[in-house]
């Protein structure tokens, strides 16, 4: 591949990140994070009273409200049951999305508006140039069992459990680093760090997502497609911390950079 082609593929590829920003559904468009409890609240933007019953979030709706929930128009008490953190439930109320997340022990609630301010004014995230040179070639080494590793998040006390396979054991300029890997639905997900972080990137770790091994157990490290976590963009979020042994020692310059009127 020429490297007219490399920049071409990865100016595609951010275009789309971009563009998943831009969504009226994306984190942009998020105007509140509400935690759930015992004790019913009323939440900015969506209808009804929200508590945490007995079997997971309920809402209790006005009789002339109602949720949108998998194309059936929901009214009176709406119990959402139990899922896990990887995957939130969406309704509609309105023209106002509504994500219902769990988060540890307990769940959130987060609204999402088309005309929300914060997704009027972004003005977009810079990058470093895109380059070879940062397209690594790691080899997975493979744990004797899965392991759960708990790692810390933007909200105090807050923690999350990530399953990891193994790790990637990667050379930059002749020094040899690693990376856990937490396993995904559809590959490997890496939170790190490095010496960027605060300066040029964004402090608190980008995240960086690859396919599975190969067949020969070698990982594609693209570092120019590190990106932001939602966290460098609104407080809303509830973003995972880089796990302490991803805190590279090392200058990674590629990927994504402070996001502009940060």
């Amino acid at each position: 591949m020429t490297t007219s082609d490399f920049q071409s593929q990865w100016a595609e590829w951010h275009q789309e990140i971009e563009a998943r920003r831009r969504s009226p559904q994306g984190f942009l468009a998020v105007t509140g994070l509400y935690w759930l409890d015992i004790e019913p609240i009323s939440i900015p933007g969506a209808p009804g009273r929200w508590a945490l019953g007995e079997n997971g979030p309920v809402v209790e709706l006005d009789d002339d409200e109602h949720l949108v929930l998998g194309g059936d128009a929901r009214r009176g008490r709406v119990d959402f049951g139990t899922f896990d953190g990887r995957h939130p439930v969406r309704a509609r109320y309105g023209a106002t999305e509504i994500e219902i997340a769990r988060r540890g022990t307990t769940y959130i609630v987060r609204p999402r508006q088309a005309d929300h301010q914060l997704l009027a004014d972004y003005e977009g995230t810079p990058s470093y140039p895109p380059s070879p040179l940062w397209a690594l070639t790691g080899e997975f080494l493979a744990r004797e069992f899965p392991l759960e590793i708990e790692v810390g998040s933007t909200v105090d006390g807050l923690s999350s459990s990530y399953t990891s396979s193994g790790v990637v054991e990667f050379e930059v300029n002749g020094s040899t680093f690693r990376l856990t890997a937490f396993d995904d639905d559809d590959g490997l997900t890496f939170l790190f760090g490095d010496e960027t972080s605060g300066t040029t990137t964004y402090p608190g770790g980008r995240e960086l997502e690859t396919r599975r091994p190969d067949a020969h157990g070698f990982v594609r490290l693209d570092f120019n497609r590190a990106t932001n976590l939602p966290c460098a963009y609104t407080s809303f979020t509830t973003c995972p911390l880089p796990p302490p042994e991803n805190r590279l020692a090392l200058a990674v310059e590629a990927g994504e950079q402070i996001p502009a009127r940060h």
